[in-house]
């Protein structure tokens, strides 16, 4: 009976490894096959997409960077920093209003905030042009700050309140027989306590900046406010027949974000398993 469990164990485990196997050559394959296609002449990926590259030149790299790719990257990684810095710092001190703070209708305005996240950005849209549109702000690199904030606050402080709310009163008691203010409190006691879910939600918030297409598609149609998804669009559409050209932009736009998420997936778990699993 134990030699027949054990055997049962190890064909339990060899089914498991190879379906992790399957799993992550499913998603691996695309982004090699991209990367690789690359490095080929139109002639190569049309003769064989699937082949390896004849030659390892960065020429068609070299060529979707100068094409716009830089400017789009460089408008990414602007909107990216500056919304995820205002999104996460808004929400923590909402956050920290909503579970440290005896406020008037406290359990009101967590409702209302929170409601935030039924709206559905579709819905919105309409008003929203023409708000901004009237507000000069239309085709500018403040309507996706301000969108990409207000859009993402409600979620954002939905995940700090989680985690604050276990936090020990005895601190903030403590900081308050020390001198110490709300300001001084949240900021140098209270943050760096909410570190695990303060990461999780920048490296959140970071993804969703970086691949959000429709706001940046509705409010930008200057190449030189346009992000990396719009403008790989235009890429495309500019230079739809040299397709090695456009798969050297996609990859150049997924390598920052593949990177953000493969060093910081443990901490993306660890954050939320802390924060919501309150």
């Amino acid at each position: 009976m134990v030699s027949r469990l054990g055997f049962l164990g190890v064909i339990a485990r060899l089914f498991m490894w190879a379906f992790l196997l399957s799993l992550a050559v499913v998603v691996l394959y695309p982004l090699l096959w991209m990367v690789l296609n690359g490095f080929k002449t139109n002639a190569e990926l049309f003769g064989n997409p699937f082949a390896l590259p004849t030659d390892l030149s960065f020429g068609n790299y070299r060529d979707a960077w100068n094409r716009g790719v830089s400017d789009y990257l460089a408008a990414s990684v602007l909107v990216t920093v500056t919304s995820t810095v205002a999104t996460v710092f808004i929400s923590a001190w909402a956050a920290y209003g909503l579970t440290r703070v005896d406020i008037p209708f406290n359990k009101v305005l967590t409702a209302v905030i929170l409601g935030g996240l039924m709206l559905t950005p579709t819905v919105a849209l309409v008003p929203l042009v023409r708000m901004f549109q009237s507000m000069g702000l239309y085709n500018s690199f403040w309507a996706l700050l301000i969108l990409y904030t207000a859009f993402r606050v409600p979620f954002t402080t939905f995940l700090i309140r989680a985690y604050m709310i276990d936090l020990p009163r005895e601190v903030d008691e403590a900081a308050q027989i020390d001198g110490a203010g709300r300001w001084t409190a949240f900021w140098r006691i209270i943050l760096p306590m909410c570190k695990p879910i303060i990461t999780s939600t920048v490296l959140l918030h970071v993804l969703f900046a970086w691949n959000e297409y429709l706001f940046a598609m509705v409010f930008t149609n200057g190449s030189d406010v346009q992000t990396l998804p719009v403008g790989l669009t235009s890429l495309m559409s500019k230079h739809g027949t040299d397709f090695p050209v456009v798969f050297a932009g996609m990859v150049i736009a997924a390598v920052p974000v593949v990177l953000l998420f493969l060093f910081g997936q443990r901490y993306i778990v660890k954050g939320l398993a802390d924060g919501v699993g309150k």
